[in-house]
């Protein structure tokens, strides 16, 4: 493991414990990328400074510890600005970073589907950009060119700007290509009468777990933060027979860098364009409370917050016997509990998955040809038989379905039970 030295500002007005959990949260990102922490500042920042983000005092201060201690690299929790970030490499001679670089450093290590390939590329791009100055100072000192005027490192800056420039517009084709095929692939999905819902959280809330107890499936899930990036779909069971279709989204974090959030647009469209949606909640971790207000602002600002959502709590079989959750309880009150690995509370879920989707159903009555046991089948698999009966070479079946049931086979709806048809439950 290699040494970092931290660094975690503290701003006016906010609360100790979540500036510590800040620190707790960057350590366990910089675990995933081989780094151990050796020495952590919490540093409390009224005015921000241009030349280094802290005062010189302080920076001078930490850059000697990381000397002292042999740290192969400093961390900021905030972001740096490209000069600020050389200007601390000047000063330290070691390599500094900020949280946006330690989390596209995970995400480019995680990425495995070609979409999280092209998307964790362009966001690392669009980073470094701003930045190829830092790589290039070195040569920046070997005055050239005409009168002096223009240094070795400013034409090596130059070209390899625009090859990043080209890189970015080749990798947004790219992009726009597979996420095209994702959007016609969602699209053949939707025509199927079946409701949708998305499993949103903080990352870590264990949503990948939930997923594999509720479809049997095996998706890859791990006690880690960003285990997995790409959302996965699966066809869950409902106790009535019935199914519905859910997908495992990334997960969010705070501070998640803009150029990440913009990137995983494609992931955050299966959460817009839901039915309804699991909120995942770890209400074994200290900060539970406001890692589900952070992602209720994420779902605020992607507009869904309307959306039937049922807030569950997660890993109630790593909570102690005596302990209360009562902030968490207050806030969400109607809340489930479950354990997503020893399987309690799954029962309460899936009914509850049932209810929710179950006010766009209606009574409809249908007539088939004998021959088509497909449709009755698809039926059967979308919502809930009330009657069947076959006379000649008919059928005709009396069922709860959906909205989107009754538009796929409209053609089949008898026209002289409209007012059957059209009989809410």
């Amino acid at each position: 493991m290699q040494k970092a030295v931290t660094v975690i500002i503290r701003r006016p007005k906010e609360r100790e414990s979540t500036t510590r959990e800040y620190a707790r949260e960057l350590a366990s990102l910089l675990s995933n990328i081989g780094f151990t922490v050796v020495r952590e500042y919490l540093v409390n920042l009224k005015e921000s400074s241009p030349r280094y983000l802290l005062g010189e005092g302080k920076t001078r201060e930490i850059s000697e510890a990381a000397e002292e201690l042999e740290a192969e690299c400093i961390v900021f929790d905030d972001d740096l600005s490209p000069s600020q970030q050389r200007n601390w490499e000047a000063l330290s001679g070691i390599c500094v970073i900020d949280r946006q670089e330690v989390i596209l450093e995970i995400f480019a290590d995680r990425a495995m589907t070609k979409e999280a390939v092209l998307q964790v590329g362009l966001a690392r791009l669009q980073y470094s950009l701003p930045r190829l100055k830092r790589a290039w100072t070195h040569l920046s000192r070997q005055r050239g060119g005409r009168r002096g005027t223009k240094g070795e490192g400013e034409t090596q800056l130059e070209l390899d700007r625009r090859v990043i420039l080209r890189k970015i517009e080749k990798f947004k084709l790219e992009l726009k290509q597979v996420q095209s095929q994702r959007a016609t692939a969602r699209k053949r999905r939707r025509s199927i009468p079946v409701p949708t819902g998305s499993i949103v959280g903080y990352t870590n809330a264990g949503k990948s777990s939930l997923l594999n107890a509720l479809s049997g499936s095996s998706v890859y899930a791990d006690d880690r933060l960003f285990a997995t990036l790409d959302p996965t779909t699966r066809r869950i069971p409902l106790p009535g027979g019935r199914e519905v279709l859910l997908t495992d989204t990334v997960g969010f974090i705070r501070k998640l860098p803009h150029t990440l959030v913009e990137s995983f647009k494609a992931t955050l469209e299966e959460t817009v364009l839901s039915d309804f949606l699991i909120h995942l909640i770890d209400a074994s971790d200290p900060e539970a409370l406001d890692h589900a207000l952070a992602v209720r602002r994420v779902l605020e600002e992607l507009e869904c917050q309307e959306k039937p959502i049922l807030t569950v709590f997660n890993k109630i079989d790593a909570l102690p016997a005596d302990t209360l959750f009562s902030i968490l309880e207050t806030r969400y009150p109607e809340a489930l509990k479950i354990s997503a690995v020893t399987g309690e509370g799954l029962a309460d879920l899936l009914e509850a998955i049932e209810k929710i989707t179950a006010p766009a159903e209606k009574v409809t009555d249908f007539d088939f040809p004998s021959s088509r046991f497909d449709l009755l089948s698809h039926i059967k698999q979308t919502g809930k038989i009330l009657k069947e009966d076959y006379q000649d070479s008919r059928i005709y079946v009396s069922a709860l379905v959906t909205e989107k049931t009754r538009s796929m086979l409209a053609r089949y709806v008898r026209e002289s039970k409209q007012v059957t048809a059209d009989k809410e439950v």
